[in-house]
Protein backbone atom coordinates (compact mmCIF):
# COMPACT_ATOMS: atom_id res chain seq x y z
CA UNK A 1 0.00 0.00 0.00
CA UNK A 2 1.19 3.50 -0.84
CA UNK A 3 2.66 5.15 2.26
CA UNK A 4 0.40 8.19 1.98
CA UNK A 5 -2.75 6.08 1.69
CA UNK A 6 -1.51 3.97 4.59
CA UNK A 7 -1.13 7.11 6.70
CA UNK A 8 -4.71 8.09 5.85
CA UNK A 9 -5.94 4.66 6.96
CA UNK A 10 -3.92 4.92 10.16
CA UNK A 11 -5.44 8.30 11.02
CA UNK A 12 -8.95 6.95 10.41
CA UNK A 13 -8.26 3.98 12.69
CA UNK A 14 -6.84 6.30 15.35
CA UNK A 15 -9.99 8.46 15.30
CA UNK A 16 -12.22 5.42 15.48
CA UNK A 17 -10.38 3.78 18.37
CA UNK A 18 -10.48 7.02 20.34
CA UNK A 19 -14.24 7.31 19.80
CA UNK A 20 -14.89 3.66 20.69
CA UNK A 21 -13.03 4.08 23.96
CA UNK A 22 -15.17 7.11 24.79
CA UNK A 23 -18.16 4.76 24.41
CA UNK A 24 -16.66 2.31 26.95
CA UNK A 25 -15.69 -0.08 24.15
CA UNK A 26 -12.10 -1.30 24.32
CA UNK A 27 -10.35 -1.12 20.97
CA UNK A 28 -6.96 -1.85 19.51
CA UNK A 29 -5.35 -2.03 16.10
CA UNK A 30 -3.82 -5.25 14.75
CA UNK A 31 -1.74 -4.81 11.62
CA UNK A 32 -2.35 -8.21 10.01
CA UNK A 33 -4.85 -11.06 10.16
CA UNK A 34 -2.07 -13.40 11.28
CA UNK A 35 -1.88 -11.45 14.56
CA UNK A 36 -5.56 -12.03 15.45
CA UNK A 37 -5.10 -15.47 17.02
CA UNK A 38 -2.08 -14.49 19.19
CA UNK A 39 -4.01 -11.43 20.37
CA UNK A 40 -7.10 -13.48 21.22
CA UNK A 41 -4.99 -15.85 23.29
CA UNK A 42 -4.17 -12.93 25.59
CA UNK A 43 -7.87 -12.13 26.01
CA UNK A 44 -9.16 -15.67 26.58
CA UNK A 45 -8.76 -17.91 29.64
CA UNK A 46 -8.12 -21.60 29.17
CA UNK A 47 -11.17 -23.68 29.99
CA UNK A 48 -13.65 -20.83 29.62
CA UNK A 49 -16.85 -21.27 27.63
CA UNK A 50 -16.55 -19.59 24.22
CA UNK A 51 -19.09 -19.16 21.42
CA UNK A 52 -19.12 -17.46 18.03
CA UNK A 53 -21.53 -15.67 15.78
CA UNK A 54 -21.63 -16.46 12.09
CA UNK A 55 -18.61 -14.64 10.67
CA UNK A 56 -16.48 -14.94 7.56
CA UNK A 57 -13.91 -12.70 9.29
CA UNK A 58 -13.39 -15.20 12.12
CA UNK A 59 -12.98 -18.05 9.65
CA UNK A 60 -10.47 -16.16 7.50
CA UNK A 61 -8.44 -15.14 10.56
CA UNK A 62 -8.14 -18.75 11.79
CA UNK A 63 -10.18 -18.18 14.95
CA UNK A 64 -12.23 -21.37 14.67
CA UNK A 65 -9.07 -23.49 14.60
CA UNK A 66 -7.88 -21.75 17.77
CA UNK A 67 -11.14 -22.48 19.59
CA UNK A 68 -11.10 -26.12 18.52
CA UNK A 69 -7.61 -26.81 19.88
CA UNK A 70 -8.89 -28.14 23.22
CA UNK A 71 -7.89 -25.19 25.40
CA UNK A 72 -11.44 -23.85 25.58
CA UNK A 73 -14.98 -25.15 26.04
CA UNK A 74 -16.10 -24.25 22.55
CA UNK A 75 -19.81 -24.15 21.76
CA UNK A 76 -19.24 -25.03 18.12
CA UNK A 77 -22.26 -24.14 16.02
CA UNK A 78 -20.47 -25.61 13.00
CA UNK A 79 -20.04 -29.12 14.46
CA UNK A 80 -21.01 -31.43 11.55
CA UNK A 81 -22.65 -33.88 13.97
CA UNK A 82 -25.31 -31.32 14.92
CA UNK A 83 -28.76 -31.40 13.39
CA UNK A 84 -31.02 -28.34 13.19
CA UNK A 85 -32.25 -28.79 16.76
CA UNK A 86 -28.69 -29.27 18.00
CA UNK A 87 -27.58 -26.05 16.34
CA UNK A 88 -30.47 -24.17 17.95
CA UNK A 89 -29.43 -25.55 21.34
CA UNK A 90 -25.86 -24.33 20.82
CA UNK A 91 -27.09 -20.88 19.83
CA UNK A 92 -29.17 -20.61 22.98
CA UNK A 93 -26.32 -21.86 25.17
CA UNK A 94 -24.08 -19.27 23.53
CA UNK A 95 -26.07 -16.54 25.27
CA UNK A 96 -24.52 -17.72 28.53
CA UNK A 97 -20.94 -18.11 27.31
CA UNK A 98 -18.00 -16.45 29.05
CA UNK A 99 -16.74 -14.93 25.80
CA UNK A 100 -18.61 -14.36 22.56
CA UNK A 101 -16.66 -13.78 19.35
CA UNK A 102 -18.11 -12.18 16.24
CA UNK A 103 -17.58 -9.42 13.72
CA UNK A 104 -19.60 -6.32 12.84
CA UNK A 105 -21.07 -4.99 9.63
CA UNK A 106 -19.64 -1.51 10.19
CA UNK A 107 -17.82 0.65 12.74
CA UNK A 108 -18.34 4.40 12.62
CA UNK A 109 -15.74 7.04 13.34
CA UNK A 110 -18.14 8.25 16.05
CA UNK A 111 -17.47 5.04 18.00
CA UNK A 112 -20.61 3.10 17.09
CA UNK A 113 -20.85 -0.57 16.14
CA UNK A 114 -23.54 -1.34 13.55
CA UNK A 115 -24.97 -4.81 12.95
CA UNK A 116 -27.83 -6.14 10.82
CA UNK A 117 -29.01 -9.71 11.40
CA UNK A 118 -31.59 -12.17 10.18
CA UNK A 119 -31.77 -14.94 12.79
CA UNK A 120 -30.27 -12.42 15.25
CA UNK A 121 -28.56 -14.84 17.62
CA UNK A 122 -25.40 -12.78 17.02
CA UNK A 123 -26.81 -9.42 18.09
CA UNK A 124 -28.70 -11.07 20.98
CA UNK A 125 -25.43 -12.35 22.49
CA UNK A 126 -23.64 -9.08 21.76
CA UNK A 127 -26.35 -7.16 23.60
CA UNK A 128 -26.61 -9.21 26.78
CA UNK A 129 -25.42 -12.43 28.40
CA UNK A 130 -21.77 -13.25 27.68
CA UNK A 131 -19.32 -11.63 30.09
CA UNK A 132 -17.05 -10.55 27.25
CA UNK A 133 -17.73 -9.77 23.59
CA UNK A 134 -14.80 -9.58 21.18
CA UNK A 135 -15.30 -8.34 17.63
CA UNK A 136 -12.74 -8.94 14.88
CA UNK A 137 -13.33 -6.20 12.31
CA UNK A 138 -11.41 -5.29 9.16
CA UNK A 139 -10.48 -1.65 8.77
CA UNK A 140 -12.43 -1.81 5.49
CA UNK A 141 -15.58 -1.67 7.65
CA UNK A 142 -14.81 1.72 9.19
CA UNK A 143 -17.21 4.37 7.89
CA UNK A 144 -17.72 8.07 8.71
CA UNK A 145 -21.21 7.82 10.21
CA UNK A 146 -24.36 5.72 10.62
CA UNK A 147 -25.80 6.65 7.23
CA UNK A 148 -22.59 5.32 5.65
CA UNK A 149 -22.88 2.19 7.81
CA UNK A 150 -26.44 1.60 6.61
CA UNK A 151 -25.40 2.05 2.97
CA UNK A 152 -22.44 -0.29 3.46
CA UNK A 153 -24.78 -3.08 4.58
CA UNK A 154 -27.24 -2.44 1.75
CA UNK A 155 -24.58 -2.31 -0.95
CA UNK A 156 -21.83 -4.67 0.28
CA UNK A 157 -22.40 -6.79 3.38
CA UNK A 158 -25.99 -7.96 2.87
CA UNK A 159 -25.64 -8.88 -0.83
CA UNK A 160 -22.42 -10.83 -0.20
CA UNK A 161 -23.92 -12.70 2.77
CA UNK A 162 -27.16 -13.43 0.90
CA UNK A 163 -25.13 -14.94 -1.95
CA UNK A 164 -23.05 -16.97 0.53
CA UNK A 165 -26.17 -18.28 2.27
CA UNK A 166 -28.05 -18.87 -0.99
CA UNK A 167 -31.07 -16.92 0.23
CA UNK A 168 -32.55 -15.94 -3.12
CA UNK A 169 -33.00 -12.30 -2.14
CA UNK A 170 -33.18 -9.33 -4.48
CA UNK A 171 -29.70 -8.28 -3.37
CA UNK A 172 -28.21 -11.70 -4.16
CA UNK A 173 -29.52 -11.34 -7.73
CA UNK A 174 -28.62 -7.68 -8.28
CA UNK A 175 -25.66 -7.05 -5.96
CA UNK A 176 -27.41 -4.33 -3.97
CA UNK A 177 -30.52 -3.86 -1.86
CA UNK A 178 -33.80 -3.10 -3.66
CA UNK A 179 -33.88 0.01 -1.45
CA UNK A 180 -30.20 0.87 -1.66
CA UNK A 181 -30.65 4.54 -0.76
CA UNK A 182 -31.34 6.10 2.64
CA UNK A 183 -34.33 8.37 3.11
CA UNK A 184 -36.39 9.58 6.06
CA UNK A 185 -39.10 6.97 5.45
CA UNK A 186 -36.89 3.92 5.05
CA UNK A 187 -33.59 4.74 6.69
CA UNK A 188 -32.70 1.19 7.69
CA UNK A 189 -35.54 -1.27 7.06
CA UNK A 190 -37.31 -2.08 3.80
CA UNK A 191 -40.98 -1.28 3.26
CA UNK A 192 -43.14 -3.96 4.90
CA UNK A 193 -43.10 -7.21 2.95
CA UNK A 194 -40.87 -5.86 0.19
CA UNK A 195 -38.27 -8.66 0.42
CA UNK A 196 -39.78 -12.01 1.29
CA UNK A 197 -36.49 -13.78 1.96
CA UNK A 198 -34.62 -10.88 3.54
CA UNK A 199 -31.70 -11.58 5.87
CA UNK A 200 -32.01 -8.03 7.27
CA UNK A 201 -34.53 -8.51 10.08
CA UNK A 202 -33.03 -6.60 13.00
CA UNK A 203 -30.85 -3.49 13.03
CA UNK A 204 -28.73 -2.73 16.09
CA UNK A 205 -26.48 0.22 16.91
CA UNK A 206 -24.09 -0.26 19.82
CA UNK A 207 -23.20 3.12 21.27
CA UNK A 208 -22.11 4.01 24.82
CA UNK A 209 -21.86 0.76 26.79
CA UNK A 210 -22.96 0.47 30.43
CA UNK A 211 -20.30 -2.12 31.29
CA UNK A 212 -16.90 -0.65 30.53
CA UNK A 213 -14.67 -2.99 28.54
CA UNK A 214 -17.24 -5.79 28.11
CA UNK A 215 -17.17 -5.17 24.37
CA UNK A 216 -13.77 -5.21 22.70
CA UNK A 217 -13.01 -4.41 19.07
CA UNK A 218 -9.91 -5.67 17.28
CA UNK A 219 -9.47 -3.57 14.13
CA UNK A 220 -7.40 -5.50 11.58
CA UNK A 221 -5.32 -3.67 8.97
CA UNK A 222 -6.29 -6.08 6.20
CA UNK A 223 -9.44 -7.06 4.34
CA UNK A 224 -11.53 -9.66 6.17
CA UNK A 225 -15.11 -10.78 5.61
CA UNK A 226 -17.80 -8.56 4.14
Amino acid sequence: MDAHLRKNHDLQVERTIKALKKNNIEAQFIATASEVVPTLKTLLTKGEKVAVGGSVSLTEAGVLELLRNGDYTFLDRYDPSLDKKGIETVLIQSLMSDTYLASANAITEHGEVYCVDGNSNRVAAMLYGPKQVILVVSWDKIVPDLVSAILRVKQIAAPANAIRLNKGTYCSEHGKCMSAKCDVNNLMALPAGACEHTICSNYVVFSHQQIEGRMKVLIVGESLGY
